[in-house]
């Protein structure tokens, strides 16, 4: 049903566009607006990784970089049943995160180091979860492509009335074509807008049931909220263009879930997730003393063994402000065990 809204969705954003096209240069007009779709999301569909994280200053890490990270994207890929994404850090404070790719073969997912800085590892491990939904349900390609067309339809209004679109067989007058010009992206607007939400509700909901716990990612969104307002991001407030790529919006602005907003309310999405959560029979973790790491490894689901970090209402604890080190000892982590909770 949600993909058939999206495609339903696209759909529209494609005839507005050749309708725009038809309104201001009549036929040839729109085959010109076809032409110039197909060419702007053939762009958009190999290149839609590159362009993200070019965008942002980030750097790609690895196994000796990034253990915990690392291991976390690999396990809940794992239970995805999804190809190993590539995992970059971005060089920002502000906590947030993004996936970006056309496909599950060419994804990656971009956390910022105020992230790892600011959440419980359980919580990353929500939102790591997030960003692995949106690349299993290919939302990255789809947010991309209506990103594109909601451009190209801004572009070609303004092309359109800069060589006087409109004016050859039967096309509106000039009036009409400034109107068209006006109201023909915030349409556009509203369409993408609606997608990037929509795909948001769907993502928190396959993110919670694939890490295990939607109050990870519960917990994560709060504090997220809480800081993309508080610590701005120059680099993505000089490309709000990217800004629904991301869990949370990065941009300075009202949290009202409404038509203009790229992502919903924050406590829509949380509530949404506690729902979630008592309809899996999942509650909050009590906190509990620090002991010796066991054999298994730590896990997010009890609160022993876990570095000492920011507090949640999660119970226990997870990354360490400062640094994350390595929860499973010097050296690199056992190839052999089950995934990064432990040994199977």
């Amino acid at each position: 049903m949600n993909f058939m809204r999206t495609a339903i969705l696209l759909a529209g954003m494609t005839a507005l566009f050749m309708i725009v096209g038809l309104a201001l240069g009549g036929r040839s007009g729109m085959g010109i607006a076809l032409v110039f779709a197909i060419g702007a999301n053939m762009f958009a569909y190999w290149n839609s990784d590159r362009m993200a994280l070019s965008s942002v200053d980030s750097h790609e890490v690895d196994r000796s970089t990034a253990p915990d990270l690392v291991d976390d994207v690999a396990w809940l890929a794992q239970r995805a049943g999804l190809p190993m994404p590539r995992v970059y850090v971005v060089n920002s404070d502000q906590p947030n995160a993004f996936a970006t790719g056309r496909d599950p073969e060419h994804a990656a997912i971009a956390v910022n180091h105020g992230l790892s800085q600011m959440l419980t590892r359980e919580e990353r491990l929500g939102v790591l979860a997030h960003e692995m939904a949106h690349i299993q349900h290919r939302d990255t390609l789809t947010m991309t492509i209506a990103a594109t067309l909601a451009g190209a339809i801004s572009s070609i209004t303004s092309w359109g009335m800069f060589f006087g679109g409109g004016r050859r067989e039967g096309g509106p007058g000039p009036l009409a074509s400034i109107a068209l010009a006006i109201l023909a992206p915030i349409a556009a607007m509203i369409v993408q807008m609606s997608i990037s939400r929509s795909r948001e509700y769907v993502a928190d909901e396959t993110g919670g049931q694939l890490c295990g716990n939607p109050l990870f990612l519960a917990s994560a969104l709060s504090k997220i909220s809480e800081g993309a307002a508080a610590i701005p991001d120059e680099v993505v407030e000089n490309k709000p263009a990217m800004a629904h790529l991301f869990i949370v919006n990065p941009l300075a602005g009202g949290p009202r879930d409404n038509l203009f907003s790229t992502h919903p309310d924050t406590q829509n999405r949380i509530d949404a997730l506690v729902a979630l959560a008592q309809r899996m029979g999942v509650g909050m973790a009590q906190p509990q003393p620090q002991a010796a790491a066991p054999a298994g490894g730590w896990s997010p689901f009890r609160g022993d063994g876990a570095p000492a970090g920011a507090e949640s209402f999660l119970g226990g604890s997870g990354i360490v402000r400062g640094g994350t080190p390595n929860p499973w000892g010097a050296g690199p982590p056992d190839e052999n065990r089950g995934g990064p909770w432990g040994r199977s």
